[in-house]
């Protein structure tokens, strides 16, 4: 699996002899990358490449990322830690489809501008057929990890590099979806970037089926109201890929009365069921008429198919329209309404929840200040849902890292031929598909100056042009902007017109980092444990002495958003009965916690009898609820279970729920 580079010389001579004709093995070449020259071979792939072929142009490197969306998407996050993380470290992570095209790129900036004189930039093609042996080419060549060195790639221009690749999984079929790639010059050869290149493929694959799992609950919900009401039909729904989701009792007969070969028993995905631009891709099974499929929708995304089978014949059904649903769990004392993705028991963030409530209740702009991984989105997310206007959708778009064209396109959408490549019929912008709802503009400190006026005049007059189009096009939606920067900053610096900042500033909420409100480090601890253990398949693990202690003695410059990915990295990294100190994160063990201070009150014996009796007094005030209970003592559960344990309360908590 992996390359040794000490046997740099001796693989470079094999190639030289493999390139001469010689087609005995070399002992030192491993025998991944002899079949890969091989295959090269084969494909006739010029060993003397220098560099790989010209980018796609722009508009079609565009349309490769809109039909990529949910992998980039869920990649996003991951890429932008990638930006900080692999910044002075001579390496950089590429995210590319399964064509071996890479969408986006980051990380160490002198390494990505040294990687365009080799063309391993977004747009280009990286396949073996192409480029030979690389990490990306060979990873969905073999469909496993992969580590490429130097002289073990197959182009001369290329042997300069070393690079470590895994496949990205659909989470449902298991079929590849993309891949992630660490790669850089050969003197940063280190066997770690293959466990960080799988690792960063296994948190994007657990994003992917998060949003699988949300698509699901939105499409089942969406079709309910259908269902109960077809006491005799034979009903299918399908989700986007063409994936039967529930079936009902009529089903199978009504499939074998028309001569159908599907096996309901075994559900198995439907190719021809799977969504395209238009509906299903086809051609439908001769069972099966197309007068019998209602799509299922929400706020105008397509969500699936509901196959509805008469044993009469009757009318095409009407087509299923439905709000998504709420499928966040139940409140708890810690969540508040309609912001149920967030958990807190802060004062300032608390009154930011309140007055984000209060603002839900009007259209009027709210900017959102505050660092990276706050949970500005997820503010944006409350505002929306708790909008009592609001009956359009949520649309976010991140203004960085995005070109003014491609930034523009995303906003305002084009007319069908106002480029080259263009859409067939244009496209619809995010600001126009928001009317009636809510647009987020994540970052819009990094909106190119001159894009600022067109948005302001959007604003101002409730219009929009797309690309290429004269005709105005009315849009009524509410903006709310969110930025790390200081924009009265950015508007002296001349980076930020003044007269659009007080446009989208109406009303300002500032989100305090997690390092000024670390009482609620506990409750996302608890929350993210849960989360992740049931996600990963795994049971729920306590924390292990002191692990809290220093989760909560850390600055977290990453904010909740770091602690959400700590916590991930600590749930995969443990198998023991707790979650201990070898799990934790290199940045976190090396932590000291400070001692306990001491404090005045009744008298106790020892520390440890004074800790038993708070617990018990906890658990006895809470009716034996330990969710609540770990909430008055300020600590996560999984540390009370832990402190159960090991005061042997078990037996006391059972008394305080039946006494409850």
């Amino acid at each position: 699996m992996f390359s040794n580079p000490r046997n740099n010389a001796a693989v470079m001579a094999a190639w030289e002899s493999f390139l001469s004709g010689d087609a005995a093995r070399n002992d030192t070449l491993r025998t991944l990358v002899d079949r890969s020259w091989r295959r090269c071979q084969d494909a006739r792939v010029d060993p003397d490449r220098r560099y790989a072929p010209d980018p796609l142009p722009e508009h079609a490197l565009y349309a490769l990322r809109e039909s990529n969306s949910e992998l980039l998407e869920a990649g996003a996050p991951v890429m932008a830690y990638a930006r900080d993380f692999l910044a002075e470290s001579g390496t950089m992570m590429l995210l590319a489809d399964t064509q071996c095209t890479i969408l986006t790129m980051e990380g160490d900036t002198p390494t990505v501008d040294t990687a365009e004189s080799i063309r391993l930039i977004p747009g280009v093609t990286w396949s073996e057929h192409i480029c030979g042996t690389n990490a990306i080419g060979t990873a969905l060549a073999v469909g496993q990890p992969v580590q490429i060195h130097s002289a073990e790639h197959f182009c001369a221009g290329i042997k300069l590099w070393t690079c470590s690749a895994a496949v990205i999984r659909h989470p449902q079929g298991g079929e590849i979806v993309g891949v992630i790639d660490v790669s850089g010059l050969s003197e940063t050869y280190n066997r770690q970037s293959l466990a960080l290149a799988v690792t960063t493929a296994s948190r994007i694959e657990s994003r992917l089926a998060a949003r699988e799992m949300e698509l699901r609950c939105r499409l089942l919900e969406g079709a309910m109201g259908r269902w109960g009401s077809s006491a005799t039909d034979g009903l299918i729904l399908f989700d986007r890929r063409g994936v039967p989701v529930k079936i009902n009792e009529h089903a199978t007969s009504a499939v074998a009365a028309r001569g159908g070969d599907m096996d309901l028993s075994v559900p198995a995905r439907l190719p021809e069921m799977a969504l395209g631009a238009d509906g299903p891709v086809g051609p439908l099974p001769e069972w099966m008429n197309n007068d019998w499929l209602v799509p299922v929708t929400s706020h105008g995304l397509r969500l699936g198919t509901l196959l509805i089978m008469p044993l009469a014949r009757g009318a095409r059904p009407a087509s299923i329209q439905q709000a998504a649903p709420n499928c966040t769990p139940p409140d708890s004392p810690a969540k508040v309404r309609n912001f149920a993705s967030l958990v807190s028991r802060n004062p300032t963030l608390l009154s930011a929840i309140d007055k984000a409530r209060q603002l839900a209740r009007s259209k009027v702009p709210v900017l959102l200040l505050g660092e990276t991984g706050v949970g500005k989105e997820e503010f944006a997310r409350g505002i929306h849902e708790a909008s009592q206007r609001a009956s359009g959708a949520y649309v976010a778009l991140n203004c960085g890292g995005l070109s003014r064209e491609l930034l523009a396109s995303e906003l305002f959408g084009y007319a069908e031929g106002a480029f080259t490549g263009a859409r067939k019929g244009g496209m619809m912008g995010k600001i126009e598909a928001a009317d009636g709802g809510t647009l987020f503009l994540d970052e819009i400190g990094e909106m190119p100056i001159d894009l600022q006026p067109h948005l302001l005049r959007v604003l101002e007059e409730g219009e929009i042009h797309r690309l290429g189009e004269n005709a105005p096009r009315k849009v009524n939606f509410r903006l709310v902007a969110a930025t790390h920067r200081n924009l009265r900053e950015e508007v002296a610096a001349g980076r930020f017109r003044m007269d659009l900042y007080y446009r989208i500033a109406v009303t300002t909420l500032h989100l305090p980092p997690l390092r000024e409100r670390r009482e609620d480090i506990p409750l996302l601890v608890d929350l993210f444990l849960t989360r992740f253990a049931a996600q990963h398949g795994l049971p729920e693990r306590p924390l292990g002495m002191g692990i809290l202690e220093r989760l909560q003695a850390y600055p977290w410059p990453g904010n909740v958003r770091e602690l959400r990915n700590a916590v991930e990295s600590m749930v995969l990294m443990s198998d023991g009965a707790e979650i201990d100190a070898g799990a934790l994160p290199a940045e976190l063990s090396d932590i000291e916690v400070p001692p306990p201070t001491a404090t005045g009150g009744s008298r106790i014996c020892s520390i440890a009898d004074g800790e038993l009796e708070l617990i018990r007094r906890a658990i006895a005030a809470t009716g034996g609820n330990l969710t609540w209970a770990a909430r008055q003592l300020n600590i996560a559960k999984s540390t009370l279970y832990l402190k159960l344990k090991r005061y042997g309360l078990e037996v006391d908590r059972e008394r305080a729920r039946t006494s409850a």
